[in-house]
């Protein structure tokens, strides 16, 4: 090739160049409360959607377990990896933002709440390798794991991150997870097919992982409406429980959600926010 053919190259080169995008900058991991995990970067979330814990009802050992796991960590003490699971809309979600949110209001900056994106736990070792050398404590918090066919390969991936490996996970990164399935602690031998042996025995080889396991479990009568008092109580709302409990039959479930839910409606009705 000839200088004549190389310029018009070079040419071209350039204008691609200056057509690209320019990478994104590197992610400030001391500026929000919380990111947002996308697979190869993350996003930082100005403002932590966080219920105040003092807001949760119903689950009140599971909230002094996970707020005293969140002080540790962001005192830099030893701190479990923790596990929640259970009847769906029980607060689990709920409550490992609340936990950070609140420890956050002693000191901001001593903790953060990293949400892992579906689908993106092969690239955790990338993002522990980010994280490793950021002075400050993060909860890496992966929502409604799931522990059926589809989520069986996100539960290996997972059970593999937590065995470690050759290069240990830094003490300031510590996992939350959610998980509905209910029986996932139960360890009685059943008569079931083997593949549904197998996927049980998976998800008790993870759940043995988790230093911190917490038990969500659906509400009965007298809980659920102590809930919805808990909620409707500070707003001066009275309220019906032969109808809190036509709300929740209604959708099938009595459940910390529900009784969130019906109290809602009652403060739109009387014009009140929540």
């Amino acid at each position: 090739m000839t200088g004549g053919d190389r310029e018009p190259l070079a040419r071209i080169a350039a204008a691609l160049d200056r057509l690209a995008p320019p990478p994104p900058p590197p992610t400030d991991w001391h500026a929000a409360p919380a990111y947002l995990w996308e697979g190869e970067r993350a996003r930082s979330v100005p403002v932590l959607d966080a219920l105040p814990l003092e807001a949760l009802h119903g689950i009140e050992a599971q909230k002094v377990a996970l707020r005293n796991l969140c002080a540790r960590l962001a005192e830099g003490a030893a701190a479990h990896d923790a596990l929640l699971w259970g009847a769906r809309g029980m607060g689990k979600s709920a409550l490992v933002r609340a936990c950070v949110a609140d420890v956050q209001r002693d000191d901001p900056a001593s903790l953060a709440l990293v949400q892992v994106a579906p689908g993106t736990l092969p690239s955790f070792p990338a993002l522990i390798a980010e994280l490793a050398g950021v002075e400050r404590a993060f909860l890496l918090f992966i929502d409604d794991l799931g522990f059926g066919a589809d989520g069986r390969a996100e539960m290996l991936a997972l059970r593999s991150l937590l065995d470690g490996g050759i290069a240990p996970r830094p003490s300031h990164i510590r996992l939350a997870v959610t998980a509905n399935r209910r029986g996932i602690l139960a360890r009685e031998d059943t008569s079931a097919a083997i593949h549904e042996r197998d996927e049980r025995d998976d998800a008790l080889a993870l759940a043995d992982r988790f230093g911190l396991t917490l038990g969500f479990h659906p509400a009965d009568k007298d809980t659920y409406l102590a809930i919805v008092e808990g909620y409707t109580a500070p707003l001066g709302l009275g309220f019906d429980p032969e109808e809190a409990m036509a709300f929740a039959i209604q959708r099938g479930n009595r459940s910390g959600r529900t009784a969130l839910q019906f109290a809602t409606e009652l403060a739109g009705r009387a014009g009140k926010s929540l």
